[in-house]
Parts: C-alpha cells; structure tokens; sequence
C-alpha cells in the first residue's frame, strides 16, 4: 500500500517539476503569441514551494526521487532566489546615496476596504519615519487631508489618467522635466520625472501596468468564472506587454540612467519583468533583500509584484519590504549609491 501511495505522489511530484521546468521559458515567450503559458507566471511561486515540499518529503525517506525536485530547483536557482532570500544587506556608507519608496496606496483605504479610519494618518507616518529621497505612489488619491510635502518633499508630479488610479512622483530634488505615457484605453499608466542630485540627473519611472482585477482572497477567486477570469487575464498580460514596450522604448530615447519603481502586477517570472530589468537594471530585492519580500497581499502565496529597479552600476545598500496591512500592496524600500 505505501508502495502505491509513494508511486502516485512521484507521479504528482513529475507533474509539478514538469509545470515548474516549463516555467523557466516564461521570460522568452511574448504573452501576446501564448497568452496561456504566460498565466503560468502567477503560479511559479507556488511551484516552487512544492517543489521543495517534494524534496524534503523523499530526502526524509532517503530516496534518490528527490533529485527530481532538486535538480529543477537548481536548474531554476534564479527563479528561486527572486523567490525568498536568505540574508539581506546593509550597509553604513552615507556618501551619494538615493532612497526609493515605492507603494500602491489603494486610494489610502477611500472605500473601506480596511476597517480602519487611520489608513490615510499610518500611510503618511510610514512615509515620514522612512524619510526616502524619492517616493512613488500609485492609486494615489488627492485627499486634502494628506500632504507629503510636509515631510520636505519640495518637488512633485501629480498625473491624473484616471480619477481612482494617480500616479505621483514626490522628491527631495529639483524635477526638471516630466511626462506621461498617457497609454490608451486602461486607467493604468507608467510617468517620469528627471531629478537633479548634485551634478547627477537621473529619470525615475513611476510604473502602474495593467491591472488583473484579481481579489487576494482565496474565497473571492473560487467564486469567479474560471473561464472568464482566465480570458481576463489573458487580456491583460497582452495589453501588459504592449505598454511595457512602450515604456522600454520610451528609456531607451531617455539621455540619463533610468530608476523603475512601482506595480508591474505581475511577477519576476515573467516576460514584461524580464524585459524591462534587460535594459541594464538590477532588481534591488534580489541585491539585497531577504525573505519572500512580499509586495502583494494574496492568500494563497507570497506574491512579488511590485518593484524598485535601479542601474547596473549602481549599489544597493539595503532593500525592505513593510508588512504593514494599510493597503492590498507592502510598501517597498530600498537604498542605493549612485556611481
């Protein structure tokens, strides 16, 4: 009877090594050539962690079926390691550095879909205790009651292309020149702003890509039409790539080093990911973070899917994720010294 029962759980165990296998060509496939395959990419953390669970269940048992698991894993260790990091990095060095906030607000809880009327007052305290030189927000709302630039943010750039889904960019620096994707038919949008640092100007993109409309919560998505829900997010991982060539065209024409901060809504197993992190950008959790740097509050799985992207010769000195309920997003930190 084990026999059998340990024979149906490899055969399960070959399946999701298989789905985890054909996840690692997520990065080369256009979503709007497979749509279906680029679904996967939610799924990847998932398949990580049963991979593992795999592993560890025949390395207990002292079978050679867990080289199956481990061999994918490591085939797949970059995969991996934007899952979770072991230990993150500090550092004490204060000289010509950037620090990056990046959250979607959620329109600072405006339709209670937390029961808390301090949404707006935790959001701003989270801000001023982190003091970044930059912040981005997106879903940003304009409410009167809220002003960053009492926490010496002397420069923004507010974009309204839709009345619940603002773009802000907040700055210690001067803003010299600003813009917007301004992309059609969605209330998404990705913004910039060139700020000026000492002798340095760099463009900082504020990324909201298209939206799934996918509920975090596990008992919102069982009541959803699978088939409905799956054509929907086909769609939006084709309008995803479209904007994101917009965006990437649109760095490659910029004549200063490019910072990429915000909501891909999507995660670093995907093709949009791969190929705006290609335009010589690290992603600054894998530099230096640690944990599952969560940025997303889903149920079923720690989900990455917002991200502060800086230059190659750059260093990150500190990346952190706040688990902090204000929001369905985690705000994201990270420090860097500009070379």
């Amino acid at each position: 009877m084990r026999k059998l029962v340990n024979k149906i759980i490899f055969f399960i165990n070959s399946i999701i090594a298989f789905a985890l296998l054909m996840s690692y060509l997520l990065p080369y496939v256009s979503p709007q050539v497979f749509p279906l395959l680029s679904v996967l990419s939610l799924a990847v953390p998932v398949l990580i962690l049963v991979n593992v669970l795999f592993f560890l269940y025949w390395a207990i048992l002292l079978k050679r079926k867990m080289l199956l698991s481990l061999i994918v894993l490591i085939l797949g260790i970059s995969h991996v390691s934007s899952l979770y990091k072991i230990r993150g990095k500090s550092s004490d060095d204060v000289e010509n550095t950037l620090s990056l906030l990046s959250y979607n607000v959620h329109s600072f809880n405006r339709f209670e879909w937390i029961d808390s009327d301090e949404i707006p007052k935790d959001i701003s305290t989270l801000v001023r205790d982190q003091n970044p030189d930059v912040f981005c927000a997106q879903e940003y709302y304009n409410d009167p009651n809220i002003d960053f630039k009492q926490y010496e943010f002397k420069y923004e750039y507010f974009n309204h292309n839709s009345k619940e889904l603002a773009l802000v960019i907040f700055s210690r620096y001067p803003i010299v020149n600003k813009g917007s994707l301004n992309f059609e038919e969605t209330a998404n949008n990705v913004i910039y702003a060139d700020i000026v640092k000492d002798k340095d100007t760099l463009r900082i993109y504020n990324v909201h890509l298209q939206s799934h409309k996918i509920g975090a919560m596990t008992k919102e998505l069982s009541k959803a039409d699978s088939q409905k829900l799956l054509k929907r997010i086909q769609i939006s991982f084709k309008k995803q790539q479209s904007q994101a060539e917009q965006l990437i065209a649109h760095m490659k024409s910029s004549p200063y080093e490019n910072i990429i901060m915000g909501d891909f809504n999507n995660t670093a197993y995907s093709y949009v990911y791969d190929k705006i992190k290609s335009e010589n950008l690290q992603d600054t959790f894998k530099e230096a973070g640690s944990g599952f740097g969560k940025t997303f509050n889903f149920e079923l799985f720690p989900a990455r899917i917002d991200f502060i992207l800086v230059p190659e010769n750059s260093e990150v000195l500190g990346f952190k994720s706040f688990d902090v309920e204000l929001s369905d997003h985690y705000p994201i930190f990270s420090k860097i010294k500009l070379k």
